[in-house]
């Protein structure tokens, strides 16, 4: 399933590729041959139905490895943990957005060839997600991902910090979850005071004493600094006279 996908989204870049080399073919042999005045190229890439100076003037109206962003390719795009159940919902949460873009394409133009071939892909999108969902759900269990199970009396623990304005649901409230609300009892969740501790061997606390009496301040002191000699000298703005 994995190399299917991956081989059919690879497709779906040579798609995307092909149709920007396509429309950008009546403007191609123009720029190459560079036959236009100044004036005229600046028209013909920015004028109507044409705003890619980018793509017109950078890739000479062919396809560039970069993102919608016009960030480069790099192996950053490779995301995966490693783990199945965590990459396959990191691969479900990416058709998902990936749909919603091509629904955005979609809406901005309308040509109807670049509209079907869009429309083909974002239901591309579709399909995976339901494979990627399925392949999840044949593996039992899938939830948390990886081995370890959380601590017990926290996995099921839900704190309400929204302060009077949240909305109960089955995401927070039920037998399932034990519910918090005092504040005074969401400071220290492990019932201790909430306060950061280490334990310091003599020597580390000497060594710190030492720090600490090295950089500290003269709270009385009040030294001439820079901002003291940049400050302007311009009269202080008084209110006109009435």
């Amino acid at each position: 399933m994995l190399f299917d996908i991956a081989t059919e989204e690879l497709s779906h870049l040579e798609v995307i590729g092909t149709l920007v080399a396509m429309l950008n073919k009546g403007a191609k042999g123009t720029l190459a041959e560079a036959v236009d005045h100044e004036a005229e190229v600046y028209r013909t890439v920015t004028g109507p139905g044409n705003d890619s100076h980018v793509t017109q003037v950078l890739y000479g109206g062919g396809p560039a490895l970069v993102n919608s962003a016009g960030v480069p390719w790099t192996a950053a795009y490779v995301d995966t943990i490693g783990e199945p159940t965590a990459d396959l919902r990191s691969n479900i949460a990416a058709e998902a957005r990936a749909k919603i873009v091509y629904e955005r394409l979609i809406a901005l133009t309308d040509d109807p060839g670049v509209k079907d071939a869009l429309t083909f892909l974002m239901t591309r999108e579709i399909a995976h997600q339901k494979s990627f969902e399925k392949a999840l759900y044949a593996i039992a269990p899938n939830f948390p991902p990886g081995k370890l199970q959380g601590m017990p009396e926290f996995t099921s623990k839900y704190f309400d910090l929204s302060r009077g304005f949240s909305t109960e649901g089955a995401w927070n409230s039920g037998p399932e979850w034990d519910v918090v609300r005092k504040p005074e009892q969401q400071v220290a969740v492990d019932g201790g005071d909430g306060v950061a501790s280490v334990e310091l061997s003599p020597e580390e606390k000497n060594k710190l004493q030492a720090f600490m009496e090295r950089t500290q301040s003269d709270p009385v002191s009040d030294p001439k600094t820079g901002v003291d000699l940049g400050q302007s000298e311009l009269p202080v703005p008084t209110a006109p006279a009435r």
